[in-house]
């Protein structure tokens, strides 16, 4: 064969193989699109539906769930000891002690404290949970010198940057408006977390779609739920976007939300949750 000829067949052949790789890549490219298109639809959907069962959702086995139900039990009787407000603010060694110390509460068992450890190390990406966790140390622990207690709520707010908000918000907005939920230490994330989780069939995945497992709450760092007087329990819907306290909210410029709407960080919309 000519050298002539040669590189002809060459180029053509190269040219044929590149061609090809673009055809492939391209194919590949879209394929890749389709997947993205997909998981997004299937995520939207789960998204819609936060409140039921979804295909992949992590869910405690039989033995786990009776683990969950003598755990929480004992959290729960913490709290009536304690009362509910400063439940709030008590740290998990302070549970701990409550447990030695008083007979009507008992001494958390070591399988109890074991599922605790598991569930506030667990990765919560996992159940489909993306947020950040900004408390990584399970003993985490509130100094009280920092908090103040909002009157006539049971709750705490730090000092400084958040109370200083919540007051502003009120001045603006006026006593319609009032504090549903502040600071919240790790055990009071486990009461919350643990209760939905207790109340779907042990199902973890559902529960991070609408309460952040432990650690994951930025309510142990500063921010903060706000709610209408008269809406009751709708103050944590949906319906809470559509009243006048929440018009406002946005109005003045303070609803910098944590969680917005169709966010990509597989919790619900929280339209009562104030960033600080």
């Amino acid at each position: 064969m000519k050298r002539r000829t040669f590189l002809k067949y060459l180029c053509q052949a190269s040219a044929g193989i590149y061609l090809c790789q673009i055809s492939e890549f391209a194919q590949a490219q879209e394929a890749a699109r389709a997947v993205e298109e997909k998981d997004l639809k299937d995520y939207l959907h789960r998204m819609a539906n936060f409140d039921k069962q979804q295909p992949g959702d992590i869910i405690l086995s039989q033995k786990e769930q009776a683990l969950l139900r003598s755990t929480l039990g004992r959290l729960r009787r913490v709290q009536r000891t304690v009362g509910f407000g400063n439940f709030c603010v008590v740290s998990f060694d302070d549970i701990l002690k409550f447990g030695r110390n008083y007979s009507s509460v008992g001494r958390f068992t070591k399988p109890e404290l074991e599922f605790m450890d598991h569930i506030f190390h667990f990765d919560a990406h996992k159940y489909g949970f993306y947020g950040e966790k900004p408390e990584k140390k399970l003993t985490a622990a509130f100094p009280r010198k920092e908090l103040v207690k909002i009157p006539r709520t049971g709750n705490f707010l730090y000092r400084g940057e958040p109370h200083r908000k919540y007051l502003e918000i009120r001045k603006e907005l006026g006593k319609n408006v009032y504090l549903t939920s502040g600071v919240r230490g790790i055990p009071k994330q486990f009461i919350l977390f643990l209760s939905k989780a207790e109340s779907n069939g042990g199902n973890l995945s559902l529960a991070s779609r609408s309460l952040a497992p432990p650690g994951y709450s930025y309510h142990g760092v500063g921010d903060f739920d706000v709610g209408e007087k008269g809406l009751g329990a709708a103050n944590f819907s949906a319906s809470f976007a559509r009243t006048n306290t929440c018009i406002k909210l946005r109005e003045h410029g303070y609803l910098q939300l944590r969680y917005p709407e169709n966010n990509m960080l597989g919790v619900r919309f929280e339209p009562w949750h104030i960033k600080v």
